[in-house]
Order: structure tokens, then sequence, then C-alpha cells
């Protein structure tokens, strides 16, 4: 039974939240968790991670079943509707629903659906989708409750050829030609996806290249193979205006450009939600993106009411965001095992994919550490041959002197599977961080983890 006073209430089943409800009830806590949707996951789960990665997943095994000469002796190449391949991503996120909500009623943790508005510092106000309200109580809160699509001021996204990175799981149809509007992960990876299924894609970036937090070369890597799938990238663009009728719609940029394409994805930026949750009945306030400010210790202004995950901005990851809450939830707790979430890998769901972690070489440079390269190319190990992804390398940066770890770069196929080996390498202290790790362990072969080893000894070889 459902209890009314608790040691922590969370806004938020996404990633987040769902990391402090269950290290919060393993230290001892009563933990209710609210949720605005009748399924727990958050946009993670529905909207987000999830559908989108399972969604490039089906795109990729359909690139290689059109691409690969041994399939050619079953049939033609094959072309597949966007509704049909997203019921793959449908059953996955049923899936992921069970599995979480399993997790909540195997920890005794109250889960109420509606939305939760605060009455004052310990107060929350539930109201169901029916219209029923309750009140409940709470020591400690943590705000959890995500972001979304950033929407353009004058921008009508209820036409039915605008859509944002949400709106387009709900597309009924498969377009020619789409615009892309944002080419950071969330349109570089919409990007890769709708190229695969043949569409024809511009994509607009309102930067001088993609990506721009990423090692410039593994940038330009990417440039290179979205413009093979025929992606057109135009960079230094604005937006000025849309003209959308029933039958098109038509981009133009302050360049003077205009662009003619069946779809808009608008795909520029997120914000947080914490709009009409009676914050200010409590005395927070977001910025203008909707995001809370935080401390080392994920708390807000109100000592006792936290915040983690996309409500707080960067890195805006679903990996970081449950960390965050289960170190959130450590520090409320008192428990000695917690610490701020700041080195994190990046993970982009492009085809192929990408991840890093560490300085890349412009940082480095400007530092003026004196570094060094190893490189392995995909194409010259064994299995990237074996498997036919041949498409991408591992770069790994370290210190000339002492050996140190300083970078991990990775293009290709299980990037981001690939640079949790240098992750844990670079996690060691002192002497133990060094290339020689990779050197004096024994990889599996053939596997794409000798691409350590590979990098390594081309690493040293820059030195003597």
């Amino acid at each position: 039974m459902k209890g009314s006073q608790y040691d922590l209430i969370i806004l938020g089943s996404g990633p987040a939240g769902e990391g402090a409800a269950m290290n919060a009830v393993k230290l001892g806590k009563t933990v209710a968790v609210v949720e605005q949707f009748n399924f727990v996951g958050g946009s993670c789960t529905h909207l987000g991670t999830i559908p989108s990665k399972a969604l490039r997943h089906s795109v990729k095994q359909i690139m290689d079943f059109n691409t690969n000469s041994l399939f050619r002796e079953i049939g033609d190449p094959r072309w597949f509707s966007f509704p049909k391949v997203l019921k793959r991503a449908e059953s996955v996120i049923q899936k992921q629903v069970q599995s979480r909500t399993m997790y909540y009623a195997r920890n005794r943790i109250d889960l109420y659906f509606g939305r939760g508005v605060f009455i004052d510092e310990h107060t929350l106000e539930v109201t169901e989708s029916g219209g029923n309200c309750e009140r409940i109580t709470g020591a400690h809160f943590l705000v959890a409750t995500g972001s979304r699509p950033y929407h353009q001021p004058g921008l009508d996204f209820t036409h039915p050829r605008v859509f944002d990175s949400d709106t387009i799981l709900e597309m009924s149809s498969t377009p020619r030609r789409m615009i892309i509007y944002g080419a950071g992960v969330i349109g570089s990876e919409y990007a890769s996806i709708f190229s695969g299924l043949g569409v024809l894609v511009d994509l607009i970036d309102t930067r001088e290249r993609l990506l721009s937090f990423l090692d410039k070369e593994i940038s330009d890597a990417l440039s290179y193979q979205l413009r093979k799938m025929n992606v057109i990238i135009r960079h230094n663009e604005e937006f000025q205006a849309l003209e959308a009728s029933e039958d098109c719609i038509v981009l133009q940029l302050k360049s003077g450009k205009r662009l003619k394409a069946d779809i808009l994805l608008w795909a520029n930026g997120r914000a947080g939600n914490t709009e009409d949750m009676g914050l200010e009945q409590i005395g927070l306030a977001a910025d203008g993106r909707g995001r809370l400010k935080v401390n080392d210790n994920y708390q807000t202004s109100v000592s006792h009411i936290y915040a983690a995950g996309d409500v707080i901005g960067w890195p805006s990851l679903a990996s970081a965001a449950y960390d965050q809450g289960r170190f959130a939830a450590a520090h409320l707790c008192k428990h000695p095992e917690w610490h701020f979430v700041d080195q994190v890998p990046t993970g982009i769901y492009t085809i192929p994919e990408i991840s890093s972690l560490g300085q890349t070489e412009e940082e480095l440079t400007k530092m003026a550490v004196p570094y060094e390269v190893g490189k392995a190319f995909f194409s010259r190990l064994a299995r990237a041959q074996i498997t036919g992804e041949v498409v991408g390398m591992l770069k790994i940066l370290f210190h000339r002197d002492t050996l140190e770890v300083l970078g991990i770069h990775c293009f290709g196929d299980q990037a981001s599977e690939i640079v949790h080996i240098g992750q844990a390498v670079m996690g060691q202290k002192d002497e133990a961080n060094t290339l020689r790790y990779f050197l004096n362990t024994t990889f599996n072969y053939p596997t794409m983890a000798e691409a350590y080893r590979v990098a390594a000894l081309d690493g040293l070889n820059r030195l003597f």
C-alpha cells in the first residue's frame, strides 16, 4: 500500500530517476517515483535513446543486406518504409517498459502516475490523467524530469510536414527528401538513419563543422561518410523562415538559400522540462532553456531538493543521467561512495558510430601538452575484415614522456563498446594509466579489442 510520507520523492522515471530510486531504496530509504505518463522509462525509453537506436540498428541491417554481395544470391536489394522499420523499435520499447516496471515492483518503490506540482518545499500534489489528486510529502526530492526538443518561436510544429525528434517517431510515411535543421548529435544520427533508408537529406549545420566538440579527424571522418551516403551538409547556415504547404516545405536560410523538401525535422537543441511544476513556490528558477543549476552534490539552491539528468544540462546522456541519479541519492543518504560525474564517454550512434573520452588533439595542442598519436585502422584488423565492417579507426592520444593515455577516439562499428577498454585504463591512477598496458595485455584474436595493441605499437613507433 502506498504511503503519503517518504524519505525521497523523485519526479521522473527516466535514467536519472531510476538510478536514484534504486540506490536510495538499497540504502534503506522509502522512495516514491512520480511519472506524468502512464508508463515508466521517460523520454529515454519512449522517445529518445531506445527508439532511435533500435531504429538505427534496423536500418543498418537493411544497409548490410542491400550492399552485401553474398545476399544477392537470395534476391534483389529491398526497400523498407519508415513505419515498417519503426515497428522493431516499438517491440524493444515494450520490453524495456516491462523490465523497468519489474525493477520498481521488486524494490517496493511506490509509483504515482500523474503530474507533480510543488505546493511547498516538502509537499507535492500529484494529479492523475483522470483528474484525481493526491498529496505526498518528502524529506528530500530529486527533479529528474528530463528534456524535450526546443521549438523555434514562430515555427508551426502542428503542421503535418514539420517534426521534432519526438514527433518524427509518429511519421506515417516515408519522405523522398527531407531537411534536418541542426547538425548536433540527434541531427547527425537521424541523417544517417534516413539516408540509410534512401531518403535524400539536407543537413543544416549552424557551425563550421559537424560536432565541433569531437576530435577534428573524427568529425571529418563522419562528414565524409555522410556525404558518401548522399547527405548534403550545409555549414554556417541560419534559419530565417519556413513555408509549409499541403505538398511540401520550403526552408529559407539567412544566406539566401531556399531548400525544398517533403518534411522538416527540427533538431536544434533541447529544453528542460521544468514548466508548471510550482518551482516558484519553493524558490527555484530555471534558466532560459528550462534547466536547473546544481552544485557538485547535485543539490539545487534548496539544499534538500536535488536535480539530475537532462534537466541540469551537460552532458545530457542517458548513461551519465543514471549515474547522476545514483550519486545524488548516495549524497542525500550520506553514503561515502559517491562522486560528481565528469568523465563521461561520448556515444554517438551515427552510421558508423562514434565514441570518445578524454582530450582531443586540438585541446592538447592549445594546452601545449607534448603528446603523440597511435592509430589502428579497422581495414587492417582481421575481425573487421571478417565482419566486413572495415570503415573506421581507433585513435589513442598519449603523453610523449610518461605514456599516460590522454584521450581515446573511435570511429566505426562498435565504437561505443570499444571505447570502454580505454576508459578502464584511463580510470587507473598514476603509472597504471599507461600505453604499455595495451602492449603487455594479451587480447583475444581476432577481436576489435586488438585495435588497442595495434594503436599502441603505432604510437610507440612514432617516439623512436
